[in-house]
């Protein structure tokens, strides 16, 4: 099983997109192109807006839910370290 194949069996669930960046995404996959992962009903969280770390916040919006604040957003591929589903997160 490959990579690419696994994102498109995900496709339509709640998946974590960890980025390079200090931005963390959670929302439902909707599809991918060549440069990005399409993502609704989505969180986008900037880390530096509170004192939880990234995994702190993961495990509360697993606890608690999405926080939707992005209908769709479009996240560059080279940007994301680390993609998961969401109900993989271990609390």
């Amino acid at each position: 099983m490959t990579a690419a194949n696994t994102i498109l069996e995900w496709k339509g669930r709640s998946v974590v997109l960890d980025l390079i960046a200090p931005y963390v995404y959670i929302g439902t996959l909707a599809g991918e192109d060549s440069q990005y992962l399409i993502l609704e009903d989505a969180d986008a969280h900037d880390l530096r807006d509170s004192s939880t770390t990234r995994d702190q916040y993961v495990i509360e919006c697993l606890r608690h839910g999405i926080g939707v604040n992005r209908r769709r957003v479009f996240v560059q591929k080279t940007q994301v370290v680390g993609i998961s589903l969401l109900e993989e997160v271990v609390p």
